[in-house]
């Protein structure tokens, strides 16, 4: 569960996202800058 947006899956594990950090998805650009870069708690569903 990520604060703010809700369930999500981890889908794309590789790639530029290590560390601290999630990428999620968003349908728009518009949406994209509105949510922004912010830290956000995260729960791991079983």
């Amino acid at each position: 569960m990520v604060e703010g947006y809700g369930e999500a899956i981890a889908g794309d594990t590789g790639g530029h996202i290590v560390g601290n950090r999630i990428d999620i998805h968003v349908p728009t650009k518009s949406a994209a800058y509105s949510w922004g870069r912010r830290t956000v708690q995260v729960k791991v569903l079983d």
